[in-house]
């Protein structure tokens, strides 16, 4: 096992591909922090699902769009599992809306959740690795941080500023042994996408526009390449951003 007694602290774990990367975690044989925005019945049943196949899981929430939120959890999970090995910087939201209709409050949503939760999330473990003189953050970015979409101005900016944030806090933390690195995801059916998915067409759309041809990827397709930015195997992997998108920005 790849992760075997690490402890990861995955946000936004309750569903989507934050679920689908702690159950491979736990699978993997790591210690997994479920975190959910707000509901904890759902991040509750994915660690059941961990545990159940034998693994080690506890729930946690929080709102890490608040700083005080993310010194919090970072509090709780150390104080339940005694440490922090791996952060999965996870937690995200996605509207699509023309500029002229973006409001303060849809920017500052995606803003706030996307890119400052991360940034004070990844500072909320930083003195813990520091200690440890080794340690692990990912920040699942997206394709939408190395090329723009229409109507998406706001998610767009944050989740290339999250491309970026690894490229800052690798210069500055790579010499204390931790690996900052960034999952970029393509396309995948996800809760949040499936309004979107469900019209007309859509699906196709995205197909032609990936190599593959596949309109959406199984998030579970994603879990071996976090698993990889987890591990030891990524230990001379630095400031990365890992695209997993069917080819989608070769174009």
């Amino acid at each position: 096992m790849k992760l075997e007694c690490k402890v990861a602290i995955i946000t936004g774990s309750s569903r989507g591909i934050g679920a689908c990367i702690a159950r491979r975690y736990g699978a993997e044989g790591a210690r997994v922090a479920v975190v959910a925005h707000s509901n904890l019945d759902k991040a509750e049943a994915v660690v059941k699902e961990i545990n159940d196949a034998g693994g080690e899981a506890k729930a946690f929430q929080a709102d890490v769009a608040q700083v005080s939120e993310c010194d919090r959890l970072a509090g709780e999970v150390i104080a339940a599992f005694g440490t922090v090995d791996i952060l999965v910087n996870n937690a995200g939201i996605f509207t699509a809306v023309p500029i002229e209709d973006t409001t303060e409050e849809i920017w500052d949503t995606q803003i706030d959740l996307n890119l400052k939760g991360s940034f004070f999330m990844a500072r909320a473990v930083v003195p813990t690795m520091k200690a440890k003189g080794s340690g692990k953050i990912i920040n699942i970015t997206s394709i939408a941080g190395v090329g723009g979409f229409p109507n998406s101005g706001a998610y767009c900016s944050s989740k290339g500023g999250q491309v970026n944030m690894v490229n800052a806090l690798c210069l500055e933390l790579a010499k204390d042994g931790i690996n900052v690195n960034s999952l970029a995801p393509g396309n995948i059916k996800t809760d949040m996408n499936a309004p979107y998915r469900a019209e007309a067409g859509y699906d196709e759309r995205q197909a032609s526009l990936t190599p593959t041809g596949v309109g959406h990827m199984d998030p579970n397709e994603l879990t071996g390449a976090a698993v990889f930015l987890a591990s030891s195997d990524s230990d001379q992997v630095h400031g990365a951003n890992l695209l997993v998108d069917g080819g989608w920005a070769a174009w």
